[in-house]
């Protein structure tokens, strides 16, 4: 007999059954294929790899831009002796990564021309000086604690009365001038950094002063680096690593001539510290130009010395402690010069002095030398009969 025999059952004859079975088991068939339980060991190996550690919080140093013009707590001396003791970190700058533009060409344009700004403003024109400012920008961008585009980082704080992060963005050297041939060569520096050059010398270096001046931040950072007369310096712990300069750049960066009109317009709306109250100048030219013939009967300085400073003086200044402060601000080596206006609008940009801020000098100050005595005037219509010094001849 076969199995079709009227004594036997087909499987044909269950197929009905079995279908409807397969029918009801099917989404479970689904539910084990495709669905971990929520405490199954895959799901728990992945969660642990995507976990996330919090980051710990940014240090209340100078970063946002709230209390960040570099006043000194010390006399020019006692800073460059200060900062001398203090040796450098034995963890170093660190590994300096390239910086990867992501932006259009006019933000590559913008981005270009306020790193140029930032390197001729901050450093002169030395091309190592340029190049370590510079870098210290882009660290900045990267970094949380800063802006997040270039233009963005360098006019940081400008917008408020004290809170610039670079003073020559709220001190009126915005008004400052340079030739075609220092943005030339800027510019191409700058090409050349947002291109993926780096300085290694400064490394993750996020933080800078001259070595003349001992900010109350100095010994709460890491030294790093020398450059010219500039620290460079980091942040201690994660903040100051490699991996903290995270933040990825996709351009928009704004308009930096729109960004120079706010930081004018505050400039100009809340004056400048006088030389008595911030113990530093407003401006001042130092390597660049004070190699070269200062103004017309001036003799060329023997070397940058503390160079030529530029400040603000009041009528209610005591004469002689006006000059015990340019002492400090000239220390004792090399020429040096300091010079006072009453009013920020007439402090000249660049040398040789116009013939207007030469009849608006209040105070001139030269330091003692090998071959001259200290030379010192007052306006003694602004400080009748000061009790130090010489009154400057009356000019028409």
């Amino acid at each position: 007999m076969n199995g079709n025999g009227p004594g036997t059952r087909s499987i044909r004859d269950f197929a009905p059954a079995l279908a409807l079975v397969g029918l009801l088991l099917l989404p479970f068939l689904f539910l084990g294929l495709f669905h971990q339980t929520p405490h199954s060991p895959v799901h728990d190996r992945e969660a642990a790899v995507e976990q996330v550690l919090p980051l710990p919080a940014v240090p209340d140093l100078p970063a946002t831009g709230e209390d960040t013009v570099i006043l000194s707590q010390l006399a020019a001396d006692d800073a460059q002796a200060r900062n001398a003791a203090v040796g450098f970190a034995a963890a170093g700058p660190g590994k300096a990564t390239p910086f990867s533009f992501r932006g259009s060409s006019a933000d590559r344009a913008r981005a270009r021309d306020c790193l140029a700004l930032a390197g001729m403003a901050e450093a002169g024109g030395g091309d190592g000086d340029q190049r370590a400012v510079m870098q210290v920008i882009l660290n900045r961008v990267r970094h949380p604690a800063f802006a997040k585009t270039v233009c963005g980082v360098v006019f940081e704080g400008s917008q408020r009365p004290t809170g610039c992060q670079f003073s020559f963005t709220c001190d009126g050297s915005l008004a400052r001038r340079y030739s075609d041939a220092a943005w030339r060569a800027a510019r191409a520096r700058a090409d050349e950094m947002l291109a993926g050059a780096i300085d290694a010398t400064v490394g993750n270096a996020t933080h800078f002063h001259a070595n003349y001046v001992y900010p109350w931040w100095s010994d709460k950072l890491d030294k790093v680096a020398q450059v010219g007369p500039h620290i460079f310096f980091r942040w201690r712990g994660f903040w100051g690593t490699r991996n903290a300069l995270s933040a990825r750049y996709g351009g928009g960066e704004p308009d930096p001539l729109r960004l120079q009109e706010t930081a004018l317009t505050v400039a100009t709306a809340n004056p400048l510290p006088t030389l008595m109250q911030g113990g530093e100048a407003v401006r001042s030219i130092t390597t660049e130009l004070v190699n070269q013939t200062t103004e017309a009967g001036d003799a060329t300085p023997s070397s940058p010395g503390a160079g030529i400073h530029f400040v603000l003086v009041s009528s209610s200044d005591s004469p002689a402690a006006l000059v015990d402060k340019a002492r400090a601000l000239c220390g004792s080596e090399g020429y040096c010069r300091v010079q006072g206006w009453s009013d920020a609008s007439n402090i000249p940009a660049k040398l040789p002095l116009t013939e207007e801020a030469r009849r608006s000098v209040r105070f001139s100050f030269v330091s003692a030398s090998a071959n001259a005595a200290e030379a010192i005037f007052f306006d003694c219509r602004t400080f009748p009969a000061p009790d130090v010094g010489t009154c400057l001849p009356t000019r028409p």
